[in-house]
């Protein structure tokens, strides 16, 4: 199992290129089983979670190539037929989203069988939203043996899904779904983050017709088919913001080069508020530290555009060395300070209390052995370890590999001492 050592101590001064989103491009490629025809998808990550992904989509009949294009790397993605509706447990347990190709069998088969995802270390994140979205839609749905049965033998027809509360992947399945329904789709209460955006934007450039993509009202008019497309991931949000707190962290200065400040403000307004020098340009980001020590800031993590969830575990290895207390409080998932006993083992001052945890800081960090609990949390100890007196290091990075594409070779080229270790 590999590992990741952190020698602190280094500021960072260079250029990132941010890869494209996880988050979207996961999506973008389940999306492909909702035409025949080619979809090519350009700035796509080269990520664990996108190869399994993959495995996936080539046991539904999928073609799955991933290659080196002329902007860099690229996959290109084409169902001609659906060989199986059968998304087995040891392929959809190994990533949640993969519960996603659920809407797309249906609109385009009629009936599939797939596996719930299973339980999840940062909470318990039910599909009952997901399956709610898909029966309104007219699908009858059986649970068995921890399969879903979904039938729709005439087609799915449009209806008004109303979500109760935000749901970012619950969203995307009923988008996923009602494309091919026959009629419209209202939408209340849909997720409004960035890779909602960038889903409706590739699936309007395969036919689609989705309108209010971003806001809490969104209506698809579904059409007869969907025709094949080239489409470029959008840059990914929550790298671009590990890699600003990871500059913040150990001082310096780093351009993120393709991030969007537009999709990040709620983390660039804490940057700004704890004393982070922030430059939007048009074309990425500049984060400036000159070493004076930060001020506390308190966040409480919320939808869009509120603070991300996956960017605080970085935020409160941050305010570990923070002038004063924070608090920072977690709204959206039940169990996700899994990384605060890890960064006290680096001698950070945490305390957690149900969905809250008091951040106070201290004079510096020193190197541990550490153990990442998920993918967040692991980069979270990363960039802890960026500041800390020593050598850290991270075990299971296998977390840090579903999401982060050649962190080590990012960070490496501004001049942190980061190494992998092969067992």
């Amino acid at each position: 199992m590999d590992r990741i050592a952190i020698t602190g101590g280094a500021p960072l001064h260079g250029d990132i290129a941010i890869s494209g989103a996880k988050n979207s491009a996961i999506k973008l490629m389940v999306a492909s089983l909702l035409t025949d025809e080619p979809l090519r998808l350009t700035q796509m990550p080269r990520l664990a979670d996108t190869r399994f992904l993959g495995a996936l989509l080539r046991r539904l009949g999928a073609e799955v190539e991933e290659r080196e294009g002329p902007s860099g790397p690229e996959t290109l993605l084409q169902t001609r037929e659906i060989v199986s509706a059968f998304a087995p447990y040891e392929l959809v347990r190994q990533m949640r989203a993969s519960f996603n190709v659920l809407g797309p069998l249906l609109a385009r088969t009629g009936h599939a069988k797939v596996s719930l995802p299973g339980g999840c270390e940062i909470g318990a994140r039910p599909v009952d939203l997901h399956l709610a979205a898909l029966r309104a839609l007219g699908a009858h749905i059986d649970l068995h043996e921890g399969y879903i049965y979904a039938q729709a033998p005439r087609g799915l027809k449009g209806a008004r899904i109303a979500f109760p509360i935000s749901s970012v992947g619950a969203t995307e399945h009923a988008m996923l779904a009602a494309v091919l329904a026959e009629g419209v789709t209202d939408i209340t209460g849909a997720a409004c983050e960035p890779e909602i955006v960038d889903l409706a934007a590739c699936l309007a450039a395969m036919g689609a017709q989705i309108e209010g993509a971003g806001t809490e009202h969104m209506t698809i008019r579904g059409v007869s088919r969907l025709a094949g497309a080239e489409y470029a991931v959008a840059p990914d949000r929550i790298e671009a913001g590990t890699y600003a707190m990871a500059a913040a962290m150990a001082g310096g200065e780093v351009r993120l080069t393709g991030a969007r400040a537009g999709d990040m403000e709620a983390l660039l307004a804490k940057l700004e508020e704890a004393g982070v020098g922030v430059e939007r340009l048009n074309d990425g980001l500049i984060i400036r530290r000159n070493g004076a020590r930060l001020a506390a800031v308190d966040i409480e993590t919320s939808p869009f555009p509120g603070f991300p969830t996956d960017l605080q575990a970085q935020f409160m290895a941050l305010m570990s060395l923070a002038e004063g207390e924070s608090v920072v409080r977690e709204t959206v998932f039940e169990n996700r300070f899994m990384h605060a006993p890890e960064l006290r083992r680096m001698g950070a001052d945490i305390s957690v209390s149900g969905r809250e945890a008091r951040v106070r800081g201290v004079e510096r960090l020193e190197g541990a052995p550490v153990m990442a609990t998920d993918l967040r949390a692991s980069v979270g100890l990363v960039i802890a370890g960026l500041a800390a007196r020593g050598e850290t290091v991270v075990d299971r990075v296998y977390h840090l590999d579903r999401g982060f594409e050649r962190l080590e070779e990012k960070l490496s080229a501004c001049g942190a001492k980061v190494r992998r270790l092969k067992d």
